[in-house]
């Protein structure tokens, strides 16, 4: 039986249903301070004396005791505003903002202490099988585990920082890591041939027939590209200098005959930094998406996306007998792991090393003259 507040050991009162306790910390100021510490519930008047000997002990020693803080349970879109402020600061913020909004529509009510493994382990099966069952929206078909991993992956990070706030308990990110990201597919190769680029860009009009051309001729991401500044541009030197890339290091990619004719064909605004200006609203092309799927409907071409044309970029290197290092660098990899997806399409490299081998073991050596099976 719980005992009466008046025979309660010195130091411990009861408030509620919980116990606390009172005690001088080494300012000599006094604490008070909830026995609801841990895994004690704070209910029981043991969890109070148990609490108070540790931190009487504390300051018997010199050290003054750490109070844990009592975090608010707040929800996931409250969590999301602070971490899209924090977030404001880094290259990918403009995507990682529009999946932080994709996120909230989901998880926007749901309190940072409710997730847990299962929570987004159940979110990831839903999403790969059905869509969006967590959100009331006739699902248009399940999401791809790159994409699902990116959701997850953000998540985790969110909770990172939240535990680094002070917004949720260790305890909830713990549930929350142990979730696996799911298994990715990335062997799509998908390049065009010499016949299919130059159709491509025969049926590309206006602003994006340099864009298309620029993307073959220098294997540079979408964003790389409408984001190019003139001042990234060295005709003299014949480089284009990229500062801003998705590993955050600088690389330069030579200019051929090829892009130096499609770059003087460009009208320059002397008023305006960028390469590739939308004349309708002097800022740079946000989205070619339409126009890119309108050529290669022209074209004949299918199954292509815009990040294909990186692929071709390397692939016919690749094919022309450039080796992977230099296609690395050119890429943009930080390691071979990425570029080497490319490394079967140089069947003639592993000929001339098998020949090469053959000319340092076989050399005047005549296999001519072969012993029977069991002959001595």
């Amino acid at each position: 039986m719980a005992k009466d507040k008046k025979d309660l050991p010195k130091g411990i009162y009861k408030r509620g249903g919980v116990f606390w306790i009172r005690y001088a910390g080494l300012d000599g100021k006094i604490v008070f301070e909830s026995a609801k510490q841990g895994d004690r519930s704070g209910t029981r008047v043991q969890d109070a004396e148990a609490l108070l000997h540790e931190r009487k002990a504390d300051v018997g020693r010199g050290k003054q005791p750490e109070i844990r803080k009592k975090i608010p349970n707040i929800t996931f879109k409250a969590l999301s505003v602070e971490y899209l402020q924090w977030a404001k600061r880094q290259r990918s913020f403009p995507q990682k903002e529009t999946l932080v909004k994709q996120l909230v529509t989901i998880f926007g009510a749901y309190p940072l202490r409710a997730f847990n493994s299962r929570l987004l382990e159940q979110y990831q099966t839903e999403r790969m099988e059905k869509g969006n069952k967590l959100v009331k929206v006739k699902p248009q078909g399940g999401n791809k585990p790159a994409t699902i991993n990116r959701h997850v992956a953000t998540i985790k990070a969110m909770f990172t920082k939240a535990v680094e706030w002070e917004l949720v308990e260790e305890d909830v990110l713990k549930k929350v890591r142990k979730v696996k990201l799911l298994e990715e597919n990335n062997r799509r190769l998908r390049y065009l041939s010499k016949e299919e680029c130059q159709a491509l860009v025969g049926e590309c009009r206006g602003h994006l027939r340099p864009i298309v051309i620029m993307a073959l001729n220098t294997g540079m991401r979408r964003g790389e590209i409408l984001s190019l500044k003139w001042d990234n541009v060295d005709m003299k030197h014949g480089f284009f200098l990229l500062d801003k890339t998705k590993n955050g290091e600088r690389r330069e990619i030579p200019i051929n005959g090829t892009l130096r004719a499609t770059l003087a064909g460009i009208p320059r605004r002397l008023d305006l930094p960028h390469v590739f200006i939308n004349p309708d609203t002097d800022l740079p092309y946000g989205d070619i998406k339409n126009a890119f799927n309108r050529a290669l409907r022209k074209a004949g071409i299918r199954d292509f996306h815009f990040h294909d044309l990186r692929h071709t970029f390397a692939s016919h290197l690749v094919m022309g007998g450039q080796d992977i290092t230099t296609v690395k660098d050119l890429l943009g990899h930080k390691t071979l792991t990425m570029t080497l997806r490319y490394s079967h399409l140089a069947p003639a490299h592993t000929v001339k090393a098998v020949e090469l081998l053959d000319s340092i073991l076989n050399e005047n050596a005549d296999y001519t003259k072969t012993r029977q099976f069991g002959e001595k």
